[in-house]
């Protein structure tokens, strides 16, 4: 019995999307989906744009777990998954405006304004606990 490569895609990202949903975080899985969990947020939220990519392995996913730790957090947890859901992924980055697409990232936004915003090219040369760090900063300054 031959496997989809949409199947063999959903087993090999499986536990990449586990990572971060073990950890309280929510799925937005479809577009209607972002626009409800996004533009209908009070407080706090902090929004990954998981990959499937080394950075997001090593550095982003366990710098988002690490953070996730702190005392003071976000008051919601979501994440998308670039390259698999698309059309979520493309409807969560409009509001990461001015920035351009990147995968992977992280997003705090405040009563749904952007309020601050970790690109691609801040996670790849930092260490998870580096991360960690930018993160708890900004979950002091915003979420409390």
């Amino acid at each position: 019995m031959s496997m989809s490569f949409e199947s063999y895609m959903k087993d090999m990202v499986q536990p990449m999307r586990d990572e971060l949903t073990r950890h309280g975080i929510t799925e937005l899985r479809t577009p209607e989906e972002v626009v409800e969990n996004i533009e209908n947020s009070k407080g706090t939220a902090l929004l990954v744009i998981n990959s499937v990519c080394g950075c997001a392995a090593g550095q982003c996913r366990p710098g988002v777990a690490k953070a996730l730790q702190n005392a003071v957090k976000p008051d919601q947890l979501f994440t998308v998954f670039a390259g698999q859901d698309k059309e979520a992924t493309a409807k969560a980055r409009e509001y990461l405006a001015p920035y351009p697409p990147s995968s992977p990232s992280i997003a705090l936004l405040k009563d749904g304004e952007l309020v601050h915003f970790i690109q691609r090219h801040q996670i790849e040369d930092r260490s998870a606990d580096m991360i960690a760090g930018d993160l708890i900063s900004a979950f002091e300054q915003y979420c409390k």
